[in-house]
């Protein structure tokens, strides 16, 4: 063991392990994007933009006009007009003085004396200013996630940049767990990570240390040789480039996990296995990322349990649920399937300290899904 490594006798509590891979940890530096590009990242502060539409245009072809103007007209009682009013295409701006816009069918422009033969009220076939997009507002709020629907309101206003966060996470596969190396990388991906993957070209800890590189990274996430004994090469290496923090966490599954830094890039490290990999991103490699990205605290959704959660005192538990009929429905607890990863609607931790929860009782469940 290096002087560097610090296992600890015991397994560390995940509260403590995150809080030291968290400590000193902020948002990385804004960067501006193409909305395209900016696709599920975070969002940074941004200017307020301009009202769009910036004034009153006509919502559908027809006959600019002023509803005042046009009380009492029927086809029984048409209302004479002085002149020919004004021919708008949808989308072109309304005349001065006009507040309504009439179809064809309702202007009799085919005798001497143009007439109207029905009412109209102030608004009516028009789109106001400001209709679609307020003054002052935001394409996205900081810190929420740039999704589709951020891009038409972009493209509507003209915004050809978009300021967000774009923590660069590179990844270091183990041979032997590609299939979970590839979930990892593109969850950090979706999460609006720029995402770097390197293969080592060997499970010893010389040929993991040779991909490490936290020079041109926010956040180092090594998949697999995080076991005990001859095992643990991804720790033993991390030990030899920086500091480990904790190793064997009191996490299930994920026990092997590890978390560390190397100079003042945090690093997880997440064991192979599929199940045990998906608990420590979610309970550590997301908070870490989530905290570089600036994004807002996740939401979660609750909901009363359809049956109780047993736990073991002493160890945190993933919990998988999925809704049925209003109430949290477990899928798996502690132990996790490929199956039960795939259908999970949610996941919710049980503290190290809880028994588990009692049937009917309401929790608080992140969602997988957004």
């Amino acid at each position: 063991m290096t002087p560097n490594q610090r296992l600890p006798a015991s397994l560390t509590p995940l509260d403590a392990a995150l809080t030291a891979l968290l400590d000193g940890l902020g948002p990385v530096p804004p960067i501006e994007l193409s909305p395209h590009e900016a696709l599920r990242c975070i969002a940074a502060e941004m200017p307020p933009i301009a009202a769009h539409p910036p004034h009153d245009i006509a919502a559908t072809d027809g006959f600019a006009l002023r509803a005042r103007d046009l009380v009492g007209a029927s086809s029984y009682s048409p209302v004479p007009l002085a002149a020919v009013p004004v021919w708008v295409e949808a989308g072109e701006a309304i005349p001065g003085g006009c507040d309504c816009v009439l179809d064809s069918d309702s202007v009799d422009v085919s005798g001497p004396i143009p007439q109207v033969v029905a009412e109209a009220i102030p608004g009516q076939g028009v789109r106001r200013a400001g209709e679609d997009i307020a003054a002052g507002s935001h394409v996205v709020e900081a810190g929420r996630r740039v999704v589709v629907r951020d891009l038409l309101v972009a493209r509507a206003a003209g915004i050809e940049r978009l300021m967000v966060r774009r923590p660069r996470v590179h990844i270091v596969n183990v041979p032997g767990g590609t299939v979970t190396a590839d979930w990892i990388t593109e969850s950090a991906r979706t999460a609006g990570a720029d995402v770097v993957t390197l293969t080592a070209t060997a499970r010893d800890a010389g040929s993991i240390a040779a991909m490490i590189d936290t020079s041109a990274c926010d956040l180092l996430l090594v998949v697999g040789g995080s076991g005990v004994g001859s095992a643990d090469a991804t720790v033993t290496a991390l030990a030899g480039r920086g500091e480990v923090f904790a190793h064997g966490i009191a996490l299930q599954p994920g026990r092997t996990s590890a978390v560390g830094r190397i100079d003042t890039t945090p690093v997880v490290v997440l064991p192979g296995a599929p199940d045990q990999a998906f608990a420590a991103w979610w309970t550590l490699a997301m908070p870490a990322l989530d905290r570089l990205s600036g994004r807002r605290p996740r939401k979660t959704l609750n909901l009363p349990l359809a049956r109780k959660i047993a736990s073991g005192v002493g160890i945190a538990e993933i919990v998988l649920l999925e809704r049925e009929q209003g109430a949290w429905l477990t899928l798996a607890a502690g132990e996790l399937s490929l199956d039960a990863i795939a259908r999970a609607e949610a996941w919710l931790v049980v503290p190290s300290g809880s028994e588990g929860f009692a049937a009917g009782a309401d929790v608080d469940a992140y969602m997988l899904r957004e």
